[in-house]
């Protein structure tokens, strides 16, 4: 008797571990624009609608979304600290430099703030993913070769999640972006949510 219920606690506690552990998905993301629903509703851009999914599905993942458009690489990096002292992210996703690229900053020190705000994201015990950008090719093969091609040092340097640009399956489609050809649409946003819905999967799969 006293070894089935010995055998019944240790089946409990294989079972709600596992549980306990995916409680604490906190996801913090950085990013710009693309993240921080720029012309749009709040509840309409893909991290909100990317939660009512989590929610629905009762999936214990909080997403903390810490974007603001215009944000550089620089700009995020001042704020870090006081982020993962509020939040205590278990994995922090990092979706910029796109400003930086496109207001000519240098690549290397792009990179040298990426490294560091991964590396503080790391300090903090938290898991990092970094997503590859692109930016317009008005700017020159070379430079945006260099641009898009750190993202994969730097994810590689820092042996953190690198994750493939969201927004491709959606830029260059006039119905899925608004007037400034830049920033995807109301339209766009559930495509970009199932995007980011499995691009995530994937990276937690992998922790």
């Amino acid at each position: 008797m006293t070894h089935s219920i010995l055998r019944c606690v240790f089946i409990l506690f294989l079972v709600i571990n596992p549980l306990h552990a995916a409680a604490n998905n906190t996801i913090l993301i950085l990013g710009d624009s693309l993240s921080a629903a720029y012309g749009l509703k709040q509840e309409q851009g893909w991290v909100q609608l990317l939660q009512d999914k989590y929610d629905a599905e009762q999936r214990p993942i909080n997403l903390v979304n810490a974007s603001i458009s215009g944000e550089t690489t620089g700009g995020a990096l001042r704020r870090l600290d006081a982020l993962l002292e509020q939040y205590q992210p278990t994995h922090v996703l990092i979706e910029l430099g796109a400003n930086d690229g496109l207001r000519g900053f240098p690549i290397t020190k792009m990179q040298a703030n990426l490294t560091a705000l991964i590396e503080k994201s790391q300090a903090a015990d938290a898991q990092t993913a970094l997503m590859e950008i692109y930016i317009p090719p008005n700017y020159g093969p070379r430079y945006s070769k260099m641009f898009t091609d750190s993202f994969a040092s730097v994810s590689e340097a820092t042996d953190s999640h690198l994750m493939p640009f969201f927004v491709l399956k959606v830029a260059g489609k006039s119905e899925l972006m608004q007037n400034d050809n830049l920033h995807p649409n109301k339209t766009a946003q559930p495509i970009l949510r199932d995007e980011m819905y499995n691009t995530i999967n994937q990276w937690l799969n992998k922790d």
